[in-house]
């Protein structure tokens, strides 16, 4: 089973372009990215600039519009995430409770949809879907 841990970091939704976290969290998190890897649930993970170095796009109109970031409605942010694979979303969580987080952050833990997560009959309209993603990974 695939699981996305997304970190939502408060107050992150305000950061200003270019903000970096602390050295010390910085080594603390890579800890806990190397025990991930180390006992092979890791698939990726990422950290991501804040909102304000970002864009989105809208279709409200039905045409795609802009906005660049910060987006002053956006209550939560993403600010990293990861990418593991384990048995079960009991073991999802207890990775994501050996996170060196702070008080200021929050782990979501979501599920990959998988093919098998479909009938029958909408999975023959995905076919080729896993072998686009196995390329996207080259």
């Amino acid at each position: 089973m695939r699981f996305m841990m997304l970190m939502i970091p408060k107050g992150y939704e305000a950061a200003k372009p270019g903000v970096i976290p602390e050295a010390d969290a910085v080594a603390a998190m890579m800890k806990y990215n190397e025990a991930l890897q180390q006992s092979g649930v890791l698939i990726t993970c990422d950290g991501l600039h804040p909102p304000s170095m970002g864009a989105r796009v809208s279709f409200d109109t039905g045409k795609p519009v802009v906005t660049d970031g910060p987006f002053a409605e956006v209550k939560e942010v993403l600010g990293g995430y990861w990418m593991i694979e384990v048995a079960s979303r009991e073991e999802a969580i207890a990775w994501a409770t050996r996170c060196p987080a702070g008080p200021n952050e929050i782990i979501e833990i979501r599920q990959v949809q998988e093919m098998a997560d479909f009938p029958a009959e909408m999975q023959s309209e995905l076919a080729g879907f896993e072998a686009m993603q196995a390329a996207g990974r080259r």
